[in-house]
């Protein structure tokens, strides 16, 4: 009797840990080829339809080699949890005909693990001098819930390279992202009304925004990222679409920026189209390391030689309680902070603590210039307490 108990319990133990073992799904196995010429999209896709069929969880295997590949749309909902296990480089088509909007799109995924030693390569090297006004992102995470992006390498994008929108309990980390310094809109992470994202323990090297955080978004940290070359970490551009919402919470702390042509940065339209508010953004233990602008609120953002919108002097975005702690290092340009708020919509609840950013040049002084903004200096260089 003895016996027949322990043969039962067995072969339930058995039975659980078959259950439980994740079934692969290699993209090799259903026909890619790794020779970076070949195109392997529809292999691609056929281990990703399977993988999502899957119940009790999934992994679609990208094993060395390198692959060409068009646009992919992994779309959910699936069955279970997936992990893309990337070893091998994906390489992006060139062939722009191809891309009706990102290269590979997550959309309605929950519990989502992307990790490797590989790389997403968007070979947009090839394709920056193109005059064309829409790229393809290289990963977007849409409407996803719970996802994980961790270890691999995201090289020369064509547009964003990880871009998370209307996405929730979102983690990127120890992630490499490289473009060259000198492409726009090669920004390295781009969140977007999405909530509970953490950056954290990343190289970001782009021609754009290391970071950035756009509107409608809620409870972003931002941490243990080296950054450079590029446009430094920013809040914004915000105001400049209709309908836009706030964003609030957002900590960026223990990052180290290196020659990149701003700092930390909260940036909103001159003309902005949506009446919004930032808010509870924290700025603490960065080092700077010859940035320009290191510190900087711009209330009258405007890239453009037209503006979006009807001209006014009057802003729609609020800019309140904003702390810069513990900013450390040197800047490349003599104005090492710069407030700009909008005369109708002043700045409010700004902290400079601890800032003792110091102009490396020789040529002029370190200085803060501050317009319309509201609060309070302390422990800081006596030349960049300059709020009222």
């Amino acid at each position: 009797m003895a016996s027949s108990h322990i043969a039962i319990r067995v072969l339930l133990v058995l039975s659980a840990v078959c259950a439980a073992a994740p079934e692969a799904f290699d993209i090799t196995k259903l026909g890619a080829t790794g020779d970076g010429k070949t195109d392997s999209t529809k292999a691609v896709m056929d281990a990703w339809t399977s993988a999502c069929a899957a119940t009790g969880g999934s992994t679609l295997v990208v094993p060395k080699g390198d692959y060409l590949v068009g646009p992919l749309g992994f779309t959910g909902p699936c069955k279970g949890p997936i992990t893309v296990q990337v070893d091998g480089n994906l390489l992006g088509s060139n062939d722009l005909a191809k891309y009706n909007a990102s290269w590979i799109e997550v959309t309605r995924v929950d519990n989502i693990v992307i990790t490797g030693t590989g790389t997403l390569d968007g070979q947009g090297t090839a394709v920056y001098s193109k005059d064309c006004k829409a790229m393809p992102n290289t990963l977007v995470l849409y409407y996803v819930n719970t996802a994980t992006v961790s270890g691999i390498k995201l090289l020369n994008s064509k547009f964003f390279h990880i871009n998370i929108d209307k996405s929730k309990d979102v983690t990127v980390k120890d992630v490499t992202i490289t473009a060259p310094g000198d492409v726009e809109n090669t920004d390295g992470v781009h969140v977007g009304d999405s909530s509970n994202v953490t950056i954290t323990n990343s190289t970001i090297g782009t021609g754009d925004d290391c970071v950035s955080v756009g509107s409608g978004t809620a409870g972003v940290t931002v941490t243990g990222i080296t950054c450079g070359p590029g446009q430094g970490i920013s809040v914004g551009c915000l105001g400049r679409y209709k309908d836009e919402k706030d964003v609030s919470d957002v900590t960026v702390r223990d990052c180290v920026l290196k020659g990149t042509t701003n700092g930390v940065r909260i940036k909103s339209y001159e003309d902005a189209e949506s009446v919004i508010t930032a808010s509870h953004l924290t700025f603490e233990n960065i080092r700077m390391e010859d940035v320009a602008n290191p510190i900087i609120i711009d209330q009258y953002y405007c890239p453009e030689k037209v503006c979006p919108g009807k001209k006014s002097s009057t802003s729609h975005v609020v800019v309140k309680d904003v702390v810069f702690r513990n900013i450390t290092g040197t800047s490349s340009t003599p104005e090492a902070v710069s407030l700009l708020c909008s005369e109708n919509q002043p700045c409010s609840g700004v902290e400079l603590i601890d800032v003792k950013v110091e102009y490396a040049g020789k040529n002029n002084k370190t200085m803060a210039v501050c317009t319309n903004a509201k609060g309070f200096a302390k422990g800081s260089i006596e030349a960049l307490a300059c709020l009222a």
